[in-house]
């Protein structure tokens, strides 16, 4: 139920951006670090958006690689520590060669 208003506020703002984009389309002035140029605001508005979902989005993805690193490091910390921090108690009476020998006593 999540995904689908995340999905439909996506599809949303992508009517609302594109409704605003098709009414806004004079050309207008763009001025660069090495210059200038005339673009339609169409263009300026939707390659806005889109970068912004990008950087978004490589934002969101950086985290959830870092909390799932996370997540694997705690997890082998805490079977690491299990298996070393349990002391290994023998129970000779369950042991492989007492049981051969029980079976064989009988």
């Amino acid at each position: 139920m999540k995904t689908q208003w995340y999905l439909l506020a996506g599809v949303l703002f992508t009517i609302v951006v594109a409704i605003f984009a098709v009414l806004n389309v004079a050309p207008v002035e763009v001025n660069y670090l090495f210059g200038t140029a005339e673009w339609p605001l169409v263009l300026v508005i939707l390659f806005s958006t889109l970068m912004g979902i990008v950087i978004a989005g490589s934002i969101g993805i950086y985290q959830v690689i870092k909390v799932k690193r996370q997540m694997q490091q705690k997890h082998a910390g805490v079977s690491g520590e299990t298996a070393a921090g349990d002391p290994v108690v023998e129970d000779k009476e369950n042991t492989l060669g007492s049981v051969g020998e029980r079976r064989r006593s009988r």
